[in-house]
């Protein structure tokens, strides 16, 4: 007696044959998107204007490739350590071409005079690089105010921190360098603060 006929469902081959392609399409997609993945480097923490990129700032990081994005590359870490800021970097954003410089701290032209200011003579706002401040002479302690306004040299924003030793805020301002040597013997009096004053500003 011949063996029984097997009658295949026409549906039923028809469907596995598409569960089969659909399991290769999500094969190769899967693929596609883990090879498309870079690896780049984005702030660990806050990176501020003008401040310079340490090592412990940075960390290595997979996104998916994307040109718009431009990125930089993790194999450029050893170059972007001791460059300098260029704009505040939030932690964990990335880091892009235009994220940091290798221009000259100060440029030509310009100085740096560093401030060490107790509390009271420097903003509770934290002053971050490029902002735009005044300097000016104070009376002191003892001292009256004068009748006229206030002596100040404009100066913009470098970097700042916090000397462990005093507590004091130190403030690293650049000015043009024939008001430096000036500006210099006002600080070393001790008789100065420093105002902040809106970016939005047109005078100075």
């Amino acid at each position: 007696m011949p063996p029984p006929r097997i009658r295949r469902r026409p549906s039923l081959v028809t469907a596995g044959i598409a569960a089969i392609c659909l399991g290769a399409l999500l094969a190769v997609s899967a693929w596609t998107s883990t090879t498309k993945t870079q690896e780049v480097l984005a702030a660990r923490t806050t990176i501020h204007q003008g401040e310079t990129i340490e090592a412990d700032d940075l960390q290595r990081v997979r996104i998916n490739g994307d040109p718009a994005l431009d990125a930089v590359p993790a194999s450029a870490y050893d170059t972007i350590v001791g460059r300098r800021a260029a704009l505040d970097i939030a932690a964990g954003g990335l880091l892009t071409a235009a994220s940091s410089t290798d221009a000259a701290v100060p440029p030509e032209g310009q100085s740096i005079v560093g401030i060490s200011l107790a509390a009271g003579q420097v903003p509770s706002v934290p002053l971050r690089g490029g902002d735009r401040v005044r300097v000016i002479l104070t009376p002191g302690q003892d001292g009256e105010p004068g009748a006229g306004p206030a002596e100040f040299t404009a100066a913009t924003v470098v970097a700042t921190r916090v000397d462990e030793t005093t507590g004091n805020t130190v403030v690293d301002v650049q000015v043009p360098y024939t008001q430096a040597g000036a500006l210099a013997e006002r600080v070393a009096t001790g008789r100065v603060a420093v105002v902040l004053d809106s970016s939005d500003s047109g005078e100075q």
